[in-house]
C-alpha cells in the first residue's frame, strides 16, 4: 500500500504541477487585473495617465502579458510556492497564507455542520425510499431531492431570505452579527448565540442543496443491492426485513456512499462562494470572489492551488476507503 500512496503522490504532483500552470496563464489573461480596477476612476478623470498605470503594472508584475512573461513570472511564484509563500494579496495587504489562515475556518464549521446534517438526513431518506420503491413516500422525497439539486444555490439563497428574513423576519438578513447589538467583550455566549443565529439560513441552504444528492445516490445503490440474489436468498431464509435491509444490503452499499462521501470532505475548506456572497458571510468563499473580481492574482492562485490540493488528496482518500469498508480489496 506504501507503494500505491508513493504512487499515486507522485502522480499528484505532475498533475499539480500543469494545474498550477493552466491557473496561473488563466488569471494573468484576466481582461482586467488589479491595477486596472483600481486605476479605472483614476484614468477616466485624468488624475492618472498610462503611463502611471503601466509603471504600477510593473511594480506588481503585472505588464509583460506575453507568453514568456507570463511564464517567466509564473516559475517566479512557482519557486516562492514551493517554499511555503503563495505571494502578498493585493486586495487584501497581506499575505495569502495569512488570509487562507483568517478565513477558512469559518467556510469550515458552516460547511462541516451542513456535511453532517446532509449523511444524517440523506442516507435514511434514501434507505427508506429504496425500501419501500414506487410507494407515495419514494416519489415525494424524490421530487424534493431532485427540486433540491436542481435549484441554484443564490436562488435558494434569495428565496429563503425573503421569506424567512424580510416577510416573516425571524432570521437576520446579512451579515455575521447583528449591527444594532452591542455585546459587552465577555458575553461570549450572547455572542456566539448571535452568529449561531446568523448562519442558520446559509447552512440550511447547504444542507437542502446536498441532502438531495446523497438520497438519490443511496437509494441507486440500495435498489441495485435489494435486487441482488443474496438478498433474496436472506429474505427466504426468513430473516426480518430490518436484518436483510441494515445488515445485508446497507452494508454493501456502503462501499460507493463512503467513498463519495470522503471525497467531499476536501470541499469542506473550500467555501460555498455564491451562499457566503449572497448572505454576506466573511467566509473564504466570499473573499476568494471579491478577489477574483478585483484581479487579485496572487489571492487567486494561493486560493487555487489550495483547492487542487485538497482534491488531489480527496481522490487518494476515496481510493483508501475502498479497503477500509471492503477488506477484499487490495491497493497495488
Amino acid at each position: 500500500m506504501l507503494k500505491y500512496i508513493l504512487k499515486r503522490l507522485g502522480l499528484a504532483f505532475i498533475i499539480l504541477i500543469g494545474a498550477s500552470i493552466l491557473i496561473y496563464m488563466l488569471s494573468m489573461l484576466m481582461p482586467a487585473d488589479f491595477i486596472d480596477t483600481q486605476t479605472a476612476a483614476a484614468l477616466q478623470s485624468g488624475a492618472m495617465t498610462m503611463d502611471d498605470v503601466m509603471r504600477l503594472k510593473e511594480l506588481y508584475g503585472l505588464a509583460d502579458k506575453s507568453f514568456g512573461g507570463i511564464m517567466k513570472s509564473y516559475f517566479s511564484w512557482l519557486k516562492s510556492a514551493l517554499s511555503g509563500d503563495l505571494g502578498f494579496s493585493f486586495l487584501y495587504q497581506k499575505p495569502v497564507t495569512k488570509v487562507l489562515s483568517e478565513y477558512i475556518w469559518l467556510s469550515f464549521m458552516i460547511a462541516f455542520i451542513s456535511y453532517i446534517l446532509e449523511i444524517a438526513i440523506g442516507i435514511p431518506m434514501g434507505i427508506k425510499a429504496s425500501v419501500n420503491q414506487y410507494s407515495a413516500y419514494d416519489y415525494t422525497v424524490s421530487v424534493f431531492a431532485m427540486m433540491g439539486t436542481a435549484l441554484p444555490s443564490f436562488f435558494l439563497s434569495a428565496l429563503l431570505l425573503n421569506v424567512f428574513a424580510i416577510k416573516l423576519r425571524i432570521f437576520p438578513l446579512q451579515g455575521l452579527t447583528t449591527a444594532t447589538k452591542i455585546f459587552d467583550k465577555n458575553a461570549y455566549i450572547q455572542i456566539f448565540l448571535d452568529k449561531a443565529w446568523h448562519l442558520v439560513l446559509p447552512i440550511t441552504v447547504l444542507t437542502l442543496l446536498n441532502a438531495g444528492y446523497i438520497m438519490k445516490f443511496t437509494r441507486t445503490n440500495m435498489l441495485e443491492v435489494l435486487n441482488s440474489d443474496y438478498i433474496r436468498t436472506a429474505r427466504a431464509k426468513g430473516l426480518s426485513e430490518k436484518t436483510v435491509t441494515y445488515k445485508h444490503a446497507f452494508r454493501n452499499t456502503m462501499i460507493p456512499l463512503v467513498t463519495t462521501l470522503s471525497g467531499m470532505i476536501p470541499g469542506l475548506f473550500g467555501g460555498a462562494m455564491i451562499t457566503e456572497t449572497v448572505f454576506a458571510i466573511p467566509g473564504i468563499g466570499y473573499m476568494a470572489l471579491r478577489a477574483t473580481l478585483q484581479g487579485d492574482i496572487p489571492f487567486i492562485m494561493g486560493y487555487n492551488m489550495f483547492l487542487a490540493v485538497l482534491t488531489v488528496l480527496g481522490m487518494l482518500i476515496s481510493d483508501l476507503m475502498y479497503m477500509v469498508v471492503d477488506p477484499r480489496v487490495k491497493l497495488s
